[in-house]
């Protein structure tokens, strides 16, 4: 049993040297993380401790209590006058970053900016599987490469969206294309619309599309707040999945029913009316991460990981669609433990610290490149740091309390 000392002491040590709390400030990085010289066991039991002060933040006693908490959140949603919050701070943490289009012709990712360091695109594919999925992946043994769960949550996604080819499809929030590239190629007959806000990410996909000879398969860069496929023929199906914590439509949105009002008027009608019912409706499918009761926004005060990663972010609870069908039926929602997305991040830094050499290296260029000497190591560091936060927080009580959520809804006619 590990000492309560111990666990004060790793919380206490990850509070000043990260700011991986609301208590400090990420300014208070110190040499010993930049270094990467606290252990990671020392680093993972603060986490832990972290994740449990997040459980009692979000717990207001008694069931009574906690469901006003959830109606009290869902009501402000609801008063929200735009869709989603910081879609331009979201790209600058993640998205609008150089790519380098000359290699890594089969490999795909979003890029983080840490402290205003643009991070260096072949450092974060050298940390990714060959398909380059940056989002939860699928492991029903346990024992799959990473290879292998990246395309087994593909094909999850295909089975329950009910995909087939020659479908119209549009990727809602495509982060840097690996599932419209997969799609693009298992439905050579499918037309695939990846919608994302950044620029890069689409000169990033056309360019990995040439490359495959993927002539069905066109991205659109627009805010979702004010985006209209008016002058689009609707679509047969649409897919949100996350890219891994930060860029999905979803857990960026503040008001879902403006939300899901739009998407409902991008999905085909019927073609059946009155009592009969249509065999194959148009469909929307989300992937989310969720916390399995309460829903709650990262704050920038919370500290490093929602100034870093997430600001404008949103925790969903895995019930949170039941309370928004005024346009869309919800027809099906399911629960993925935590532990799928645990060992996706288990795999990523493994894969980091196996190419640290280069990592490293590649970091540190980048940096002199933009005038910040020695913030490659940093950026390093705070990567082993967030993987092994996130890879914990999802891991927390065997995946029972953060998980992947996913949703099949239907439109309303």
């Amino acid at each position: 049993m590990i000492s309560e000392s111990v666990l004060n002491f790793g919380y206490t040590l990850l509070d000043k040297v990260t700011g991986f709390s609301p208590l400090a400030v990420y300014s208070t990085y110190t040499s010993v993380v930049r270094q990467g010289l606290v252990p990671d066991f020392v680093l993972r039991l603060a986490i832990r401790a972290l994740c449990r002060q997040r459980l009692r933040e979000i717990d207001y006693g008694s069931f009574e209590a906690n469901h006003a908490a959830k109606m009290q959140w869902i009501a402000k949603s609801r008063a929200r006058e735009t869709i989603a919050d910081l879609t331009e701070k979201a790209n600058e943490q993640h998205y609008e970053v150089p790519s380098c289009l000359g290699h890594h012709s089969r490999r795909i990712a979003a890029l983080l900016i840490l402290n205003m360091l643009q991070v260096s695109t072949d450092f974060i594919l050298s940390c990714l599987g060959p398909c380059a999925k940056y989002s939860a992946c699928l492991y029903p043994t346990g024992k799959e490469t990473l290879e292998e769960a990246e395309v087994l949550m593909m094909e999850m996604y295909c089975e329950k969206a009910k995909l087939r080819d020659g479908q119209y499809v549009l990727d809602l929030g495509c982060g840097w294309g690996s599932l419209s590239l997969y799609l693009a190629q298992k439905y050579p007959r499918s037309s695939i619309i990846g919608l994302s806000n950044s620029s890069t990410q689409k000169l990033y996909i056309d360019a990995q599309a040439k490359k495959r000879g993927l002539n069905n398969i066109k991205i659109v860069t627009a805010d979702v707040n004010i985006i209209d496929f008016v002058d689009c023929e609707q679509f047969d199906r649409i897919l949100s999945i996350e890219v891994f914590l930060f860029s999905s439509m979803f857990e960026h949105m503040k008001n879902y029913d403006m939300l899901l009002r739009r998407i409902s008027t991008w999905l085909k009608p019927s073609q059946y009316k009155g009592e009969d019912e249509d065999p194959d409706p148009s469909l929307l499918f989300v992937h989310i991460f969720c916390h399995r009761n309460m829903p709650y926004n990262f704050e920038e005060e919370d500290g490093w990981m929602a100034q870093m990663f997430f600001s404008g972010g949103t925790m969903p609870s895995h019930d949170l669609f039941l309370y928004y069908q005024t346009d869309l039926t919800l027809l099906s929602s399911s629960y993925l433990s935590g532990t799928h997305y645990s060992r996706t991040l288990e795999h990523w830094l493994q894969r980091q610290d196996a190419n640290a050499g280069r990592g490293l290296k590649e970091l540190e260029e980048d940096a002199e490149k933009k005038g910040k000497k020695g913030e490659g190591a940093k950026a390093f560091y705070r990567f082993r740091v967030f993987y092994m936060a996130c890879s914990e927080l999802f891991a927390y009580d065997g995946g029972q309390e953060w998980g992947v959520g996913h949703y099949v809804f239907k439109r309303k006619d």
